[in-house]
């Protein structure tokens, strides 16, 4: 049982290192800015403190610089917030991203994958992923989504080589 368990994870990693996911065509960055509600998310320890109201609102400077703001509401009822840089890693699509929540002194030296492998015609739901899957969140403008956007989006996150029962819902 356990080779068949370890057999199963390295085919796994094998695929994710073969076929990364696949981002979305073209994000418009000036609409993709504003406030994003977490409505699933794969869990991850950097949000362990998080019970309910996860938000992530992007700012877009004059400079073309963007700052994001991630905050949620902790077990004490407290609002817990994380400011942050964004950076375009591919300028054609602005579909592969990079996060940093880390300063040095103004040097970043930790950055995250956070590509666009879902997109909303209108910007109203983003679905979010890594190229190893360990991470990715479902966003969306409004703090749920209905069932009919909700299997679309499952939809994705299968075309992309994520298993959508490892997401879990956010509580707003």
């Amino acid at each position: 049982m356990k080779l068949v368990l370890i057999l199963v994870l390295f085919s796994s990693l094998m695929f994710a290192q073969q076929n990364p996911p696949t981002t979305v065509k073209y994000v418009d960055l000036k609409k993709y800015v504003g406030l994003w509600y977490e409505v699933a998310k794969i869990p991850n320890s950097f949000q362990d403190q998080c019970v309910k109201g996860t938000t992530a609102k992007y700012t877009l400077t004059k400079d073309g610089e963007i700052y994001v703001t991630n905050s949620c509401i902790d077990e004490d009822g407290e609002l817990d917030a994380a400011d942050g840089v964004v950076r375009v890693v591919d300028k054609k699509s602005n579909a592969k991203l990079e996060v940093s929540f880390v300063s040095f002194l103004g040097w970043r030296p930790f950055w995250g994958d956070y590509w666009i492998i879902g997109l909303d015609a209108n910007y109203e739901w983003a679905v979010i992923g890594t190229p190893d899957r360990k991470y990715g969140w479902v966003l969306s403008r409004t703090p749920s989504q209905s069932a009919e956007v909700l299997a679309e989006i499952n939809i994705i996150l299968k075309q992309n080589g994520y298993y959508p029962g490892s997401f879990v819902s956010s509580p707003q």
